[in-house]
């Protein structure tokens, strides 16, 4: 007997080159903060679900690591596996793509995204920051006939513009189906793992520009004990001299890092936090398969 379903649920994934902005989309359609982020490109590694629920509808967006061609490293390599692997397994593509620039990263997502059956949306986004909005018109067409199939839409994920026109489009194209989550769960993601996260982007916002791609976490305690959760993490890199820089002058920056994570382990828990931290160097971590896999880079 074929049961009539009410309700709809679905995968989105959210895919595009390094920093065009996609996990800071994630975090605006959820109108609360999952997804790390930073302005420094690749800051996501993993994929990330976010669940969003009403009474009629269940959408299951996947945030997903920056496709990109440059960067020949095991740790480039499984971001780029992570993100094409998704493509073919969701419902939507939201395919986000910058208002200026048209990159060999664009390119390659696009080729992979065109050859995908799921519904697909093309969403140029930071168009509140356009000049000249008459130049949005041709960059409309352009990007509509490189997939004639494709919804075509400006947005703004900072300002929130058109996000909700895009999950009109979104909620169209998902299947009749029951809900996979219970309505209150945000995330698939472990506390755990959203730990290891949320002192990864403290990481990424206080380094410079070349650290940040040599540093991983490792969640070596996460415990609760009288209403109090206890953390102790390591931090690895790569080389001694990244150490020094990452622990800073008596240890200052590294102090501010865990200043910056507490606060915010506190308010993602809910409840006050102990976070110890410790910098370990782990020589070519980030260009070994081996290594990868047993910091936690296996969840394609």
């Amino acid at each position: 007997m074929k049961i009539d379903v009410k309700t709809q649920c679905g995968y989105v994934a959210i895919v595009g080159r390094p920093n065009v902005g996609k996990s800071t989309l994630l975090n605006a359609l959820l109108d609360q903060k999952l997804s790390i982020t930073s302005r420094k490109p690749q800051t996501t590694r993993h994929q990330l679900l976010g669940i969003k629920s009403d009474s009629s509808h269940q959408i299951l967006y996947v945030d997903t690591p920056g496709i990109h061609a440059a960067g020949k490293r095991a740790i480039n390599r499984y971001m780029n596996r992570n993100a094409f692997s998704v493509i073919e397994d969701v419902d939507v593509v939201v395919f986000l793509v910058d208002r200026h620039h048209w990159t060999e990263d664009d390119q390659m997502v696009m080729e992979a995204v065109g050859k995908a059956s799921a519904t697909v949306i093309i969403a140029i986004n930071k168009v509140d920051m356009l000049k000249d909005k008459r130049t949005l018109l041709p960059l409309l067409s352009s990007l509509q006939a490189r997939i004639p199939r494709a919804i075509v839409m400006p947005i703004s994920a900072e300002k929130r513009d058109n996000l909700d026109a895009l999950e009109q489009e979104v909620v169209k194209a998902l299947p009749n189906a029951p809900f996979y989550f219970e309505k209150s769960q945000i995330t698939d993601r472990t506390e755990r793992f959203m730990a290891s996260e949320v002192i990864r982007e403290k990481l990424m916002r206080q380094l410079g520009d070349e650290l940040p791609y040599a540093v991983t976490i490792q969640i070596d305690e996460f415990v609760e004990r009288e209403a109090v959760t206890h953390i102790s993490a390591t931090i690895f890199v790569e080389r001694e001299g990244q150490k020094t820089i990452l622990i800073g002058k008596s240890g200052q920056r590294l102090k501010q890092i865990g200043i910056d994570a507490r606060r915010d382990l506190e308010v993602l828990l809910e409840q006050k936090v102990m976070l110890n931290t410790w910098v370990k160097v782990k020589s070519g971590w980030s260009d070994s398969e081996r290594a990868l896999k047993s910091l936690g880079y296996d969840d394609i």
